[in-house]
């Protein structure tokens, strides 16, 4: 990896370099720099035309998939018709079947195309497996299912008293052609769409944290658009991210991104997300790969989480990381950055993590908000974040401070916009 590093450093800066410059003529300087910056924007494009084209073949195989399941008559959804007859949902050119919207940008989240992406890291969190669209069975009862949701919902959320509600919103949403009955296709589909953590998230969450769901088929789901990403270097390669010096990420951000005061605003629904994760009424979830990559924006800089495949429930994060196996911490990760302690003597991870949600969101913003803020904010929101960056354990066990930083950066941000027109 160093090797790597030290080539691509050589490629990017060697055009720069003093020693070359003294040696060749500034003609010659400028040729070799145009041949570079040619080079450069050449792999830039092929990277980007080769992703797009690999995300489009992926999604053909799910479209592929999920329509012979419905064709077949073991699936169904509201968006079945006319994503497999009709043609009105495309890939990469997303169109939504409601009139007066045709042509508006959606996303698509597909169970198949996400078990065919191999991610970097995918050891480290549980896999998905591809969905055999075989439960529940034939000759199951509504009464049945329910029980059948309901206990799926036990092991996954915690038994939580407000889990009735939960399952009656399921079944609203399974009734995907509103005809007040739940029939076996539209019960295996929306099993199915349970168990993904992200749409499970999305009937959770009760404060539009997260792009609006616009219909399902299968385990295929369509939300609003993609919100703005939060962060510019977002939109080059993957391999090039490492490379860029810190300062650098910083001069991006305050160039290319909002405004500070937007930044304010975006920064106030993600402490929001943070808050409704810790307090929400289906119980307790863990961001688990907290970049700001995944802090996205609408058109009117209210915060939108992108990536909700990245939050977990506690209860399964515990019963990933609980009795594991390890040598050290790092051995107790679920996802990018869910870390448990590792019990050393007797080698084995504990439930509890070491770093709380906010703590871990706190640490973005110190690098999200502190460039560009107002040099009267920009002590004291320092000290605030510092703080709030030294919370650990479970955010149960300092549920009192927890509530208190989270009050307190909320109300600083808040002052500083609330009288203006970013509010």
């Amino acid at each position: 990896m160093r090797r790597l590093r030290r080539l691509a450093h050589l490629v990017i800066f060697c055009p720069f370099s003093k020693g070359l410059q003294g040696r060749l003529p500034g003609l010659r300087v400028k040729y070799v720099f145009l041949v570079w910056l040619g080079v450069f924007a050449g792999s830039w494009l092929a990277y980007v035309h080769y992703s797009s084209y690999a995300e489009l073949c992926r999604g053909h195989i799910c479209q592929v998939v999920i329509c012979d399941q419905y064709r077949k008559g073991i699936i169904s959804g509201s968006i079945c018709q006319d994503l497999c007859n009709l043609h009105q949902v495309e890939w990469r050119t997303c169109l939504s079947s409601v009139p007066g919207q045709q042509g508006k940008e959606v996303t698509i989240k597909c169970g198949i195309e996400e078990s065919l992406d191999l991610k970097a890291g995918a050891d480290t969190a549980p896999r998905r497996e591809l969905v055999l669209f075989d439960k529940p069975t034939r000759g199951t009862s509504i009464k049945e299912f329910q029980e059948m949701t309901l206990s799926f919902l036990k092991a996954n959320l915690g038994d939580l008293p407000s889990l009735p509600a939960l399952v009656g919103q399921v079944l609203l949403v399974a009734d995907f052609n509103k005809d007040h009955r739940v029939s076996l296709a539209e019960a295996r589909s929306v099993w199915a769409l349970l168990q993904r953590n992200d749409f499970l998230l999305l009937l959770s969450l009760q404060k539009g944290r997260a792009s609006r769901l616009l219909g399902c088929c299968g385990d295929l789901y369509i939300t609003e658009g993609a919100p703005h990403s939060s962060w510019p270097g977002a939109a080059l390669p993957p391999l090039l991210r490492p490379l860029l010096p810190p300062a650098l990420h910083g001069a991006l951000q305050q160039w290319l991104g909002p405004a500070w005061p937007w930044r304010a605003k975006i920064a106030i629904g993600l402490l929001e997300f943070v808050e409704e994760l810790f307090h929400g009424a289906y119980g307790t979830f863990y961001m688990c790969e907290t970049t700001l990559a995944n802090v996205g924006y609408t058109a009117k800089y209210d915060f939108r989480m992108a990536d909700l495949q990245q939050v977990a429930p506690e209860a399964a994060v515990r019963r990933f990381l609980r009795g594991r196996r390890c040598e050290r911490s790092s051995d107790c990760t679920y996802g990018r950055d869910c870390r448990a302690p590792c019990d050393t003597l007797l080698r084995q991870c504990k439930g509890d993590l070491v770093q709380p949600n906010l703590a871990k969101v706190c640490e973005l913003l110190r690098d999200y908000l502190l460039p560009g803020a107002p040099a009267g904010l920009r002590a004291e929101l320092g000290r605030q974040l510092r703080a709030c960056t030294t919370l650990s354990g479970p955010a149960g066990r300092v549920e009192a401070r927890h509530s208190l930083v989270l009050s307190h950066l909320k109300s600083l941000l808040w002052k500083e916009i609330s009288d203006t027109k970013y509010a």
